[in-house]
């Protein structure tokens, strides 16, 4: 015979419910990442495939690479908790941290990225210095950008250039390699980008250098970095911080991640280190 007494009827139902809800919970195991759109959108999600699925092993939960479409979508979803790291430009980093009213927390860089640079392009030959610069027209990546807009801006300024008095025209790409692509075809007479990406086109040939060249070099700044929010538990933030230390070009998949994140090792950083970022930011007037 089966019972049917209600507190039989109601420990099944609690039975089925906890059982459910312990399938949700499960299923939730997600942990999102995303970052800012500095390259082409097919580049990010080749460069993102191998470290999502290291994470994944060391995490021991679903790592989920999530695309945005610009820069300001990342500092809103990782302020808003909508993913649960981001890549960011040291800028960017700076906007989720005002944005999010000092809840995210830088844990990681590239070594790379405590001497980082931005490098000024052309065809050319009348242009030699940052003064020649004045009266040509001048594209940067997007507005949001750290080595394509907002560093090469304050070095301008430092140099007692202003971009939106003494450019002919300013002009923003919205990514590093459309820079390097709106140079080279003649749509501008310069450009600023990030050093890195312009090494790798450099180093692939994807750019005559013959035609196209490097003019000026910034001094060395703080930029890139992985942050959280400050909901990720510590323990997942220990975890995270382990296993970009442990990747090694020695090893796989260390040879292969960083190799697609252009980096010799990754280190810990902190967040005064992107105090001068701030700084030039607000001098700027990128930031308010």
């Amino acid at each position: 015979m089966i019972d049917l007494s209600p507190s039989r009827t109601f420990k099944s139902l609690l039975a089925c419910a906890l059982i459910a809800f312990g399938g949700i919970a499960h299923a939730q195991q997600v942990f999102k990442v995303t970052a800012i759109p500095d390259e082409s959108p097919t580049e990010l999600a080749r460069k993102a495939a191998p470290l999502m699925d290291y994470l994944s092993q060391k995490l021991g939960m679903k790592v989920e690479y999530t695309p945005v479409t610009d820069y300001a979508a990342s500092v809103e979803a990782l302020a808003n908790k909508q993913v649960d790291m981001a890549w960011f430009g040291g800028f960017t980093f700076i906007q989720a941290k005002v944005r999010s009213n000092n809840t995210v927390t830088p844990l990681i860089q590239r070594a790379e990225d405590e001497v980082f640079k931005s490098v000024f392009i052309t065809t050319k030959d009348d242009i030699k210095t940052l003064a020649d610069l004045k009266d040509k027209s001048v594209s940067f990546g997007s507005a949001s950008s750290t080595s394509g807009h907002l560093m090469p801006r304050s070095f301008l300024l430092q140099a007692k250039i202003d971009p939106d008095k003494d450019f002919k025209r300013v002009a923003f790409s919205g990514a590093h390699d459309a820079t390097i692509a709106a140079v080279a075809a003649g749509k501008v007479d310069a450009g600023a980008l990030n050093i890195s990406v312009w090494e790798k086109f450099v180093k692939d040939g994807k750019v005559d250098t013959s035609k196209v060249r490097v003019f000026y070099t910034t001094p060395p700044y703080y930029d890139y970095n992985w942050t959280v929010h400050n909901g990720v538990p510590a323990d997942v933030q220990k975890k995270l911080v382990d296993a970009f230390l442990a990747l090694s070009p020695d090893t796989e998949p260390g040879k292969t991640i960083l190799g697609l994140q252009r980096a010799s090792k990754f280190i810990p950083t902190k967040t005064s280190n992107y105090d001068g970022i701030e700084t030039a930011a607000r001098s700027a007037g990128l930031l308010k």
